[in-house]
C-alpha cells in the first residue's frame, strides 16, 4: 500500500514508519519538522535506508491545503496515518494558536484533501485529553459529557469530531485511537525527558511540578504501534474509536523521579516539590481508562506503565551516550 504519514518525523510517527517500511509499504513522510529530522534520518540515510525501504520525504506545513492537495496529487494514497499535532501541551498552553494550527487545521486539510482524491482509510492518533478532568469517572469510549481543559485536548476532540462527519459523508474507513502519554526511544519531551536534564544539571536537587502523586498510565512506543498495526490490518466501513493503555495501575510522578535517579546511578538527591495537585494549568493529575474494547480485539501490551517508564530511562540514557 501507498501509505501516508502525517507527522512522521515525530516520535510516534518515525516508529511507526519503521513498522510500515519493515512491512514493505510504500511511505510518504509528511512533516515540518519542528524537532528536526533526526528521528528519521536512519530511514533517508542510515544502514537500514535501501532501495527496497521506499519511503518519500516532504517538508511540508499540513495546515496548508494547496501544499497537501500537491502531495495527494503526486502520489496514488491508499491510507492516511494522521499522527501530527502539537505534542507539547505546555507550550500550546501559552500558545493557543499552536494546537489551533497544528492539531485541528491539519486534520481539517487532511481530510480535505482525502475527500477531494477519494482515499477512504484513515487512522487519527487523539488523546485521553479530550475527556478532560472526571477523575472518579472509569473512562469508556462511550462516556459523554466530554470537556477537555487544555487547548490541545479541545483541538483533538475538535478534530474527533469533524472526522466524524467526514467518515459519514465521504463513506470513510476510520480508526481513532485516545491513548495518553506515550513513552520509548527518541522521546523528545515530557517529564521524564525533563527529569534527565534536571539532573544532568544539578545531581543533587531536582524540582517536580505539583505535590508528586500526579499519576497517569504511560504505554511503550512498540506497544502503541503494536496496536495500531493490529486495528488497521483491516479497514472496515464507519469509525471505530478505541482507549488505548496498560492493563496496569499508573505511574505517579513521585515514582518516575525515583527511577530516573535510580537509573542514573545518583544517591541522596533532594526532591523539590513546586505544590499543588498538577504541574500546569490545562494538566489533569489522574485519570482511569475502561480499555476491555481494545482487549477484545486480541491485543494486549508488553508493559505495565512503571516497566515503561524504566525502560524509557534506560533507552534514554542510552541515547545519550551514543
Amino acid at each position: 500500500m501507498n501509505i501516508l504519514v502525517a507527522g512522521g518525523a515525530g516520535f510516534i510517527g518515525s516508529h511507526l514508519m519503521d513498522y510500515l517500511l519493515d512491512e514493505g509499504h510504500n511511505v510518504i513522510c509528511v512533516d515540518k519538522l519542528i524537532f528536526g529530522n533526526k528521528n528519521i534520518l536512519h530511514l533517508l540515510h542510515g544502514k537500514q535506508a535501501s532501495e527496497s525501504r521506499k519511503i518519500r520525504f516532504y517538508k511540508t506545513e499540513l495546515s496548508n491545503q494547496q501544499a497537501v492537495d500537491a502531495i495527494f496529487d503526486e502520489n496514488q494514497i491508499d491510507a492516511v496515518y494522521h499522527m501530527a499535532a502539537n505534542s507539547d501541551i505546555q507550550k500550546g498552553g501559552q500558545e493557543p494558536s499552536i494546537d489551533f494550527n497544528d492539531t485541528f487545521m491539519t486534520t481539517h486539510t487532511l481530510l480535505e484533501s482525502m475527500r477531494k482524491y477519494e482515499v477512504k482509510n484513515l487512522f487519527f492518533a487523539s488523546t485521553s485529553a479530550v475527556y478532560g478532568e472526571m477523575p472518579d469517572i472509569e473512562l469508556t469510549e462511550s462516556t459523554g459529557g466530554l470537556k477537555p481543559v487544555s487547548y490541545y485536548g479541545g483541538a483533538k476532540l475538535a478534530s474527533e469530531a469533524i472526522i466524524s462527519s467526514y467518515a459519514s459523508m465521504c463513506d470513510m474507513n476510520v480508526v481513532v485511537f485516545r491513548f495518553p502519554n506515550v513513552i520509548g526511544p527518541r522521546l523528545t519531551h515530557g517529564v521524564i525527558f525533563d527529569f534527565i536534564k534536571k539532573l544532568k544539571d544539578n545531581p543533587y536537587k531536582l524540582e517536580i511540578l505539583g505535590n508528586g502523586t500526579q499519576c497517569k498510565p504511560y504505554i511503550y512506543i512498540l506497544d502503541l504501534v503494536d496496536a495500531i498495526v493490529h486495528l488497521t490490518k483491516n479497514w472496515f466501513p464507519g469509525e471505530e474509536i478505541y482507549n488505548l493503555s496498560v492493563a496496569s495501575e499508573g505511574t505517579t510522578v513521585t515514582k518516575i523521579a525515583q527511577i530516573v535517579v535510580e537509573e542514573l546511578g545518583l544517591e541522596n538527591v533532594d526532591f523539590c516539590y513546586t505544590g499543588g495537585d498538577r504541574g500546569w494549568k490545562g494538566d489533569v493529575p489522574r485519570f482511569k481508562y475502561d480499555i476491555s474494547k481494545i482487549l477484545s480485539t486480541g491485543w494486549k501490551p508488553v508493559y505495565t506503565s512503571t516497566e515503561a517508564v524504566r525502560q524509557t530511562v534506560k533507552d534514554a540514557i542510552f541515547q545519550m551516550k551514543q
